[in-house]
């Protein structure tokens, strides 16, 4: 069988590799340490792409890559270089880790506000390097009671927002792409006036570095701040305008701020080292073990889901506009294209139909859902040609019926996404939904209530409802030397039990076919995502 060829560019923790290293449908190439000359010989034989800040994915990286390259997976958050317009004119799909250093990012943000509060960096340094035991230069103030705004509730806003709650902080949010439950449903305020941000004792900002979002904070902005404001920047360089900063926090009308970020980067020789309000570090927003490690894992997952065609987690240049959609959309696009291909795994046979459903905010994007089922469903089928500008000419082609319907809210979930797929053979119908924003769940396979991640080697085992099954198919599996990672039961009115098992390794045929010829088995069903 041919595999997938991923290209590792740049370093990576070692068990993203390992990741990579464990798939046997993958052959993993790494290119770390090559010329970047002789890289482009191997990006064109490659699948997928990882990479990092070392190597551009410039025109001479695209036009070695096109033709064969499905996708590049920047392994972080930014994306600057990353010619992103190139890419999706070669159908290059690029996708970015988002949040493995959410908790990094977090907990520096609230080391900056309490070394602002407190001066702490400024007064280790008088006892430490100076010598000087003298107290009463040191006093500060606490974050009990004052007025927190966060500009951006997004993944890291928001926890800023609730560990900023642990400390009694009275906080605000302003977010105009996020539902105001978001903010309410943790305890924050939510606002629509920056105004009410503008009034706020401390404000720290969580946003993405585009048109809408640089130099937001401006002199006239830090005008109506109220006298002695802290400020704190932790997210993307240049969000605050640097030279109204500077002024602001010469004049004392910005009592501190605390800065891991800067418009030009390294920034040894700016003049805001120079002011004695201020805290800084050299952009460690990401900088923990922990980070490192969580963005290895999500890249190396991202490039196996791209390359095997399951899906394109955190697509940066999908063909929506973002611009239209809230955020939470995206993710659950993502998580329809999962489905989507799950489904058609587990009943191979020549697709009829396929009909998407939604409950709740999420059904009026039923149209754009629509496409990512698509393209998942008839991944394996299409091989090569599927993608999310033809999926429809596609389906239509092969007389697939693509149908959408917008439903009445759950009395359960939020949000709900469910993908009926019909062949000539059986009929799969799969529910999904999101917590938290991140955190992808099947809820229900065919009238059986479930709670599965979509992701791994998933047997799908259908049974009567009887003693001892567990127990069979548990031995069955180890006879095979198959690990059991986890295993979900659901049952329903009919006497009928569904269990969803999720394995280490991949399964052949001989033990699927062993456990078919199990008394109480009625199917049994298997999946790779």
């Amino acid at each position: 069988m041919e595999k997938f060829k991923i290209v590792v560019c740049d370093h990576i923790h070692e068990e993203g590799l390992n990741l990579l290293r464990s798939d046997d449908q993958i052959e993993m190439i790494f290119a770390a340490d090559m010329d970047k000359t002789a890289l482009l010989d191997v990006v064109a034989t490659a699948d997928v792409a990882i990479t990092r800040s070392s190597t551009d994915v410039d025109d001479k990286f695209i036009q070695a890559a096109r033709g064969k390259l499905k996708a590049v997976v920047r392994a972080g958050v930014g994306v600057d270089n990353v010619d992103i317009p190139g890419c999706s004119k070669e159908g290059i799909i690029v996708m970015n880790v988002p949040t493995a250093n959410t908790i990094a990012a977090v907990e520096l943000t609230m080391t900056h506000m309490l070394s602002c509060m407190r001066m702490f960096p400024y007064s280790h340094d008088h006892l430490k390097n100076q010598r000087v035991w003298k107290r009463e230069k040191w006093y500060g103030y606490e974050l009990k009671g004052k007025k927190l705004g966060v500009i951006g509730f997004g993944n890291i806003g928001s926890r800023v927002g609730i560990r900023s709650k642990a400390f009694e902080m009275e906080v605000i949010a302003y977010d105009p792409y996020i539902h105001s439950s978001k903010a309410t449903d943790l305890g924050a305020k939510y606002t629509t006036n920056f105004q009410d941000i503008l009034d706020c004792d401390i404000i720290t900002i969580h946003t993405p570095k585009n048109k809408e979002t640089v130099g937001m904070i401006g002199a006239e902005e830090i005008a109506k701040m109220k006298d002695g404001v802290v400020l704190i920047n932790c997210a993307r360089g240049g969000l605050y305008d640097e030279e109204a900063l500077y002024e602001g926090l010469k004049s004392r009308k910005i009592r501190f701020a605390g800065i891991d970020v800067f418009n030009k980067e390294p920034a040894t020789d700016h003049k805001l080292l120079d002011l004695d309000n201020i805290c800084v570090s050299p952009h460690l927003g990401a900088n923990t073990f922990e980070s490192q490690l969580n963005i290895a894992l999500e890249a190396a997952q991202q490039a196996i889901e791209a390359a095997k065609g399951i899906a394109y987690p955190h697509a940066l240049n999908l063909p929506i506009d973002e611009t239209k959609i809230p955020s939470f959309v995206k993710p659950f696009l993502e998580m329809s294209q999962k489905i989507g291909f799950l489904a058609s795994q587990m009943n191979k046979a020549p697709i009829i139909s396929i009909k998407i459903s939604g409950r709740g905010d999420i059904a009026q994007y039923v149209g754009s859902l629509a496409t990512f089922v698509t393209v998942g469903a008839l991944a394996e089928m299409s091989g090569e040609t599927i993608n999310y500008v033809n999926a429809d000419f596609v389906a239509k082609d092969r007389g697939i019926k693509i149908e959408t319907e917008e439903l009445p809210g759950s009395p359960v979930y939020k949000n709900l996404v469910t993908v009926r797929l019909t062949t000539d053979k059986d009929v799969i119908e799969l529910s999904a939904t999101m917590f938290n924003d991140d955190v992808q769940r099947i809820v229900d396979i065919n009238g059986f209530g479930v709670d599965v991640e979509p992701k791994g080697n998933m047997i799908l085992f259908k049974n009567t409802d009887v003693p001892g099954v567990i127990g069979h198919v548990g031995t069955t599996l180890a006879a095979h030397t198959v690990n059991i990672a986890d295993f979900r039961l659901g049952r329903n009115k009919s006497g009928q039990a569904l269990a969803v098992i999720i394995v280490d390794s991949a399964v052949s045929e001989t033990t699927l076919k062993e456990l078919a010829s199990l008394e109480a088995c009625i199917s049994v069903s298997y999946a790779r995502l």
